[in-house]
């Protein structure tokens, strides 16, 4: 038995044993063993094990977030009426009473924009529809390569929000509005309750950019559940990633061991400091990352129809095509959680409040084919059953137009898709109304889609709650139970 004086030093303990013997406790794969075996933990609370709750039906997300606001009624949620009725006012036509403030989720009228028109005014579908599939479900010509796939698809029609501003991207990632404070969001929540896949990379990844109300992701579980930001770009795909100057591998190896030493005497001297241990892991885990990262994004083993499938060899969609093939190597590699977002800067390139017709078809040209190509790339590599794929957007854009041709923000119903990872393919689930303005069957607020994933992920987000941070019944979502297999 040791006597340790020190104040934080109450007991001899499995990582002081284990850094006596010289093993250390500061590599990373330890400390993925400390925490699935609930020893890494603050004096308030016991982390999670880093194991399900209940037996999962998905291993990994891809979260595709489309930033600014996609057109429900120009993608996957059809509204003939929208052109019936073109043209006119709400008010001159059958579905009147939407305006209603009794109706609106949120009590908020039609205003006028900034040239005195009114945002009530009916605009014609900018383009058309077609059914396919088995399933017959009705997709836009724009994305006419998700919809070779839509037997693959469960599809929400029925979405609502609060923030009618772009701090819903924040809300659609946490669940809580942004005026609320900060909160974790969901990819968070997944680092947080479950262990690694693989040690060598990190557990939640972030492709693309992020504006300052929607870049971070831990916040009281802590900065080490933040995503890792990735570039595509195998000779500098992590900030800090590479050192200033070249030094020999028997330097780095000398340089490391020291840093390892010198790291087990402070961990021995503060066994229960959670800060320092989550540092050191995060370092070790850096270094693993330089090796590992680069060889995910060597695409050069992919055969030349794989890279032409995601439209790689496409000026349109390379870019976005290179990180949905990323995504597929990082989850075949192991990695839980990948959120890739697009159009990101600003409001979003989805924000289309005016020229709707050649912002969206320009976005879409850009994201079809990709999206397309790692659905089937899943389905041929018996991946998509163990991922779940998400396909997302802050809000909606309204019936009504704005100025001549564009749509606003809208939070009242909107659409979101799911597929593999357990869910139904070829469903449609909920619907908003004639004209695409509410919700009206089988409405769900965002933390719904979380709730879903959370649950094919094998976890109860009430087993996940922090001690003093007790979250909201609306935060918890419920899990869509139809679109589960």
């Amino acid at each position: 038995m040791i006597d340790c004086q020190h104040p934080n030093c109450r007991s001899i303990n499995r990582r002081a044993f284990l850094a006596d013997l010289g093993m250390g406790f500061t590599g990373l794969a330890l400390g993925a063993m400390l925490h699935r075996d609930a020893l890494s933990h603050t004096t308030e609370w016991a982390s999670p094990n880093g194991l399900p709750h209940f037996t999962p039906k998905a291993k990994s997300v891809i979260w595709l977030f489309m930033n600014g606001g996609v057109s429900h009624m120009e993608s996957f949620d059809p509204k003939p009426m929208l052109t019936k009725y073109g043209g006119k006012t709400i008010a001159e036509t059958p579905f009147a009473d939407a305006q209603d403030p009794k109706k609106l989720a949120i009590e908020r009228l039609i205003v006028p924009d900034a040239n005195g028109n009114q945002r009530n005014t009916l605009y014609p579908l900018q383009i058309g529809f077609k059914k396919h599939g088995q399933s017959g479900i009705e997709v836009s010509d724009w994305f006419s390569h998700i919809a070779r796939n839509v037997d693959r698809l469960a599809v929400v029609r029925s979405m609502w929000t609060t923030d009618s501003n772009h701090g819903a991207q924040t809300q659609f990632h946490s669940g809580r509005n942004m005026l609320d404070g900060e909160f974790p969001t969901l990819g968070a929540w997944v680092h947080y309750g479950l262990g690694s896949l693989n040690d060598n990379l990190p557990q939640f990844i972030s492709i693309g950019t992020r504006e300052y109300w929607n870049n971070k992701d831990g916040f009281y579980l802590g900065p080490a559940h933040d995503a890792v930001p990735l570039r595509i770009d195998p000779k500098s795909p992590l900030d800090f990633g590479q050192p200033e100057r070249s030094f020999s591998a028997a330097a780095q190896t000398v340089g490391r061991d020291l840093v390892r030493e010198l790291n087990e005497l402070r961990g021995v001297e503060y066994p229960d400091d959670p800060t320092f241990a989550a540092r050191v892991a995060s370092y070790e885990l850096a270094f693993r990352m330089q090796q590992s990262v680069p060889e995910v994004l060597d695409y050069s083993k992919e055969s030349e129809q794989t890279k032409a499938l995601y439209g790689l060899d496409l000026p349109h969609c390379r870019e976005f095509g290179s990180q949905l093939l990323a995504a597929r190597r990082l989850v075949e590699r192991g990695v839980r959680f990948v959120q890739i977002q697009h159009g990101g800067g600003g409001a979003g390139a989805w924000d289309a409040h005016s020229g709707l017709k050649a912002n969206h078809s320009n976005l879409a040209l850009a994201v079809d084919q990709p999206i397309g190509a790692l659905l089937e790339d899943l389905g041929q590599r018996g991946l998509l059953d163990e991922t779940l794929v998400v396909f997302a957007t802050e809000f909606g854009r309204t019936p009504g137009s704005q100025g001549s041709d564009g749509r606003d923000h809208h939070i009242f119903g909107f659409t979101v898709w799911m597929a593999g990872g357990g869910l139904k393919g070829g469903v449609v689930h909920g619907a908003t109304d004639e004209i695409g303005f509410h919700a009206v069957e089988n409405r769900h607020y965002v933390t719904d889609i979380h709730a879903t994933i959370l649950h094919q992920l094998g976890l109860d987000s009430r087993k996940l709650e922090v001690p003093g941070r007790k979250r909201l019944e609306i935060d918890h979502g419920k899990p869509i139970w139809e679109i589960v297999a």
